[in-house]
């Protein structure tokens, strides 16, 4: 399989431009240009920077310059610390992977996909002159498989668009179920050498996200260990998650978690990339900070052997916060062993 080079293993900057109040306060302080000195600390070779279409327009879709302008000045601290970055376009007008951002009718709408079209060429107007170390994520996550065609159709003649500004630009696409691994193969063909696949993992569900809050009928107070077999993982899964977006229950039942899980999980959207020969990544994975550190160091390492073995680049979620912080305090234990292999 072609390797994305440069995007090898890197870290997510959510909550800075995206999923936020998007106030000045928050644009100033959330994350710096010292932020970017950490991540190469940690040995990444690139960042990817959510952002949402409320720092570049406003409601009626003016171009917002000063956050054009927010966004030049992350790439120069990038590139001063010999970063390359990812620019994923987390909302936009009338979609967003989060029901609760009120964003709908994307995907039934010509004028929505229109106005997201333009924002993309001015951004390649802008940025297009970075393909060095820039490459543009066209959305983050679709959701509902239905949508699979229409968005196909959307991001193809998207590129077409980009293609005018960024002829060399990389540019990312995922699929339906919130970018899964199991919708890269509905993925249209590549359109040229420069397209590269995309999709996110947080499997198992049950473990990444235990008690997470926004994940009704989960329990807030509920608590997965790590070393739970597939058969515990099943049940909690039916119980807290109406059943789980991978089938835990064809598992071992007393199998634990390894990194052959992961291969397996990964084995049909690396087939793919490799017949089609276009490079595959993971743009998210992380596990939710109700785990405990240590399970979650043995998680990161089960999946850090897939990537490896099949050479899928890769950036965590998230570096601060979010609710999966890496660079939060109670990681401070064993963050250093996992960033010995991230």
């Amino acid at each position: 399989m072609r390797i994305f080079t440069g995007y090898q293993k890197g870290v997510d900057l959510g909550g800075w431009f995206s999923q936020c109040d998007h106030t000045e306060q928050r644009y100033d302080t959330f994350i710096t240009a010292a932020d970017f000195a950490v991540i190469r600390s940690w040995g990444c070779d690139h960042v990817r920077l959510p952002v949402d279409y409320e720092l570049l327009e406003d409601k009626q879709g003016t171009p917002r310059e000063q956050g054009y302008e927010r966004l030049e000045r992350a790439i120069g601290w990038a590139r001063e610390n010999g970063l390359n970055m990812v620019l994923d376009l987390h909302k936009t007008a009338g979609f967003s992977f989060d029901p609760g951002e009120q964003e709908a009718g994307f995907f039934e709408n010509e004028k929505y996909q229109e106005r997201f079209c333009r924002l993309w060429e001015r951004i390649a107007q802008r940025f297009g002159r970075y393909a060095d170390m820039l490459a543009f994520e066209l959305l983050n996550e679709v959701t509902e498989r239905e949508y699979g065609p229409v968005w196909n159709r959307i991001a193809a003649a998207c590129v077409r668009r980009i293609r005018a500004y960024a002829p060399d630009t990389k540019i990312l696409i995922g699929g339906y179920w919130h970018n899964s691994a199991a919708a890269v193969k509905d993925l249209p063909e590549p359109f040229d050498e420069n397209i590269v696949y995309n999709f996110h993992c947080y499997e198992p569900l049950i473990f990444t996200h235990q008690g997470a809050y926004w994940m009704p009928p989960m329990e807030t107070t509920f608590r997965l260990p790590v070393s739970a077999t597939y058969r515990e993982m099943a049940a909690a899964s039916r119980r807290y998650l109406n059943g789980s977006s991978v089938d835990l229950g064809a598992l071992p039942p007393d199998g634990h978690l390894s990194p052959a899980f992961f291969e397996a999980f990964f084995a049909e959207a690396v087939a793919v990339a490799e017949a089609r020969n276009v490079p595959l990544y993971c743009g998210e994975y992380g596990v939710i900070d109700n785990a405990r550190p240590e399970d979650a160091l043995v998680w990161f390492r089960a999946i850090h052997a897939a990537f490896e073995k099949y050479g899928i680049g890769r950036a965590a979620w998230s570096y601060r916060q979010m609710d999966f912080g890496l660079s939060d305090p109670r990681m401070d234990a064993v963050r250093p062993e996992l960033l010995s292999e991230l």
